[in-house]
């Protein structure tokens, strides 16, 4: 069994939105930090946004901000990404990540990555 399991990609139009969700089992959910990093053909694979584990703190890059959200629930073991306003440029392999130690230096997150989702394909085009 997969420790994290992304649901929620899809092909969607400019401006829509799409709201993508991360299962996690088998370890303890609520002490991991969840972030959700894309990688586009061809592109280094980058961090989008970030949630601690218990106390809400979170992280966007420059290209989320204003328009994505995140989100957690300790009880379901989910967490969440809410994406609005997308552009083509967003169109990306999205995996969910979980995190012991993330690091927010200079605008970018860091830290070693425990877990990793398989991915869900997400392609905004007209």
């Amino acid at each position: 069994q997969l420790p994290l399991v992304e649901s929620g990609g899809g092909l969607v139009q400019p401006g829509g939105s799409l709201r993508l969700s991360c299962t996690a089992s088998g370890f303890p959910f609520d002490r991991y930090a969840i972030a959700w990093f894309r990688q586009a053909p061809g592109k280094e694979r980058e961090a989008m946004s970030c949630i601690s584990s218990t106390d809400g703190n979170t992280f966007y890059a420059d290209s989320a901000k204003g328009r994505f959200t995140i989100s957690r629930d300790n009880t379901k073991n989910t967490a969440w990404l809410q994406m609005n306003s997308l552009k083509p440029e967003d169109t990306a392999t999205y995996y969910c990540a979980a995190l012991d130690s993330p690091v927010v230096r200079a605008g970018k997150l860091s830290g070693a990555v425990n877990y990793w989702g398989q991915g869900t394909q997400v392609t905004v085009s007209s």
